[in-house]
């Protein structure tokens, strides 16, 4: 991978939030999925692998779509962290989101071979809400738009 995200809020996340198949370590089989600032902006860089192809060459759209859901559920908790007045790595448990909503416009094909790269900004619309809008790169070249809608979830939760 050419670029990587050294401090992400996906490896501060408490074990019982740390299972998503987009981004959370806990998960063998999943994409890790790894969050930071980039200044105001907050990043996730990713490299497809051979199963992610949708026809030879191309990257399936369900990964971008991942790649966008779960870079927005991260960046909302990165900016409800930072708000709280913490930074990855200060040893405090960030707050964990969910998807309220997704949505995604597909631009272009995205070749394989490409670095992906989830760029988003954040607003807050709800004390509990944050919509975080992000635009997806394969290369230099936007591939995606999209748009998540992250609910707080709350510190505990039963089944």
């Amino acid at each position: 991978m050419s670029e990587t995200v050294e401090h992400a809020i996906q490896d501060e996340y408490g074990k019982d939030f740390a299972w998503c198949y987009g981004c959370g370590r806990l998960n063998e089989d999943g994409l890790h999925l790894r969050t930071g600032w980039n200044g105001d902006e907050t990043v996730t860089y990713y490299e497809s692998r051979k199963e992610h192809t949708a026809i030879p060459g191309f990257v399936y759209g369900g990964l971008l779509a991942s790649l966008v859901d779960c870079h927005g559920t991260g960046s909302a908790s990165l900016a409800l962290h930072r708000k709280n007045g913490h930074e990855p790595g200060s040893g405090e448990e960030p707050p964990r989101f969910v998807t309220g909503s997704l949505h995604v416009d597909f631009l272009k094909p995205t070749p394989q071979g490409k670095t992906l790269k989830a760029v988003g900004k954040v607003e807050e619309i709800h004390p509990k809400k944050f919509k975080v809008n992000v635009e997806v790169f394969a290369g230099d070249v936007k591939v995606a738009n999209g748009e998540v809608v992250a609910v707080l979830m709350p510190s505990t939760f039963t089944s």
